[in-house]
């Protein structure tokens, strides 16, 4: 093993796509951080889970936990949650006027749900993405070609495309998601007039890995992370959608962010992975690496497997509606 880094901060999102919470240590397992994104915000019209992609005030809510979340918090047993803001009022999930609350502050309908239990898979069902709902997700013009989504497995593309979110979990993919300080500090040398602030980007851990690559977390994909009590799996590079431009609190609307991620590392920063043995981890912790056997090229650019999976997409592609009003 080799020394991967040394974590420098840990984030629980308690409800999808609002502010997070920075916490020294948690406890991890198949479903990430423990009690992250217990709750999210569901679109009546659609009646589908919605995020800051489609709703960019979601960013400007705060959520916090009253009391620590129980051992049984997650999928079925949501503890209630605080709703902060910009007006300093505050409003429980526990409060039947929240929906309102929100709806109002969004201008749109919506209502505040708990994860739902692992066997009501027909809660995490969306309605079929369409071509203006990836462009809207991306933030593409119509002139500019759809995101290659060729990286992710071919049962994980399978499962996003039928569900909203994974069953089980309101997290766009995988259940962790990881950045380095150095990957920041590369983007941030591309583009000196834009702030990179880790909270545009939403991840589960930042660490500071002693690697002189410009994006050291790729390297890890395939590969293990051992903490003192706990191992994560690096799988993919995660792609990067519409909100890390967004504007949010202390930090200004600059779509030169995504830009620069399109243009510099294919629409990906950080990667995705899983837990692969539950335990603990703190700030602090050194994560020491089992390498893979590929490379994060192969895993980005692709043999074989990446070129079949690029034809389904593209046929996937010609499939998929327009979704333009005619």
């Amino acid at each position: 093993m080799i020394q991967a880094g040394r974590i420098t901060s840990i984030w629980r999102y308690p409800v999808k796509s609002m502010q997070g919470e920075r916490v020294a240590e948690a406890d991890v397992g198949d479903l990430g951080v423990h009690a992250d994104r217990t709750w999210a915000v569901r679109d009546v019209e659609s009646d589908a889970t919605t995020s800051a992609k489609r709703l960019p005030g979601l960013l400007w809510l705060t959520a916090r936990y009253p009391q620590p979340p129980g051992p049984d918090a997650g999928p079925g047993h949501a503890p209630e949650v605080l709703i902060g803001f910009p007006d300093g009022t505050e409003v429980s999930s526990s409060d039947p006027a929240v929906h309102q609350a929100l709806s109002r502050y969004l201008d749109h309908d919506v209502q505040l749900r708990p994860l739902p239990p692992i066997d009501r898979r027909d809660e995490y069902r969306g309605p079929m993405a369409t071509k203006a709902d990836l462009r809207t997700i991306f933030g593409l013009s119509d002139d500019e070609p759809l995101p290659d989504l060729s990286m992710f497995p071919v049962r994980k593309l399978a499962e996003i495309s039928r569900y909203a979110t994974p069953v089980g979990s309101y997290v766009d993919a995988y259940p962790v998601h990881i950045i380095t300080e150095q990957s920041l500090s590369t983007l941030g040398s591309l583009a000196p007039d834009s702030d990179f602030d880790v909270r545009r980007f939403r991840p589960t851990l930042v660490v500071d890995s002693p690697s002189t690559a410009a994006h050291p977390e790729w390297e890890w994909c395939g590969g293990r992370l051992h903490a003192p009590q706990a191992e994560l799996a690096p799988m993919i590079p995660t792609i990067r959608c519409v909100m890390p431009s967004h504007e949010q609190p202390e930090l200004k609307r600059d779509k030169e962010i995504t830009r620069t991620i399109a243009a510099h590392t294919r629409r990906c920063f950080g990667v995705y992975g899983n837990v692969t043995r539950a335990g603990r981890i703190a700030e602090g912790d050194v994560l020491q690496l089992i390498p893979p056997n590929r490379t994060a090229r192969s895993v980005t650019a692709g043999g074989g497997a990446a070129t079949v999976k690029r034809a389904v997409m593209r046929a996937v592609s010609a499939a998929m509606p327009s979704g333009k009003k005619g």
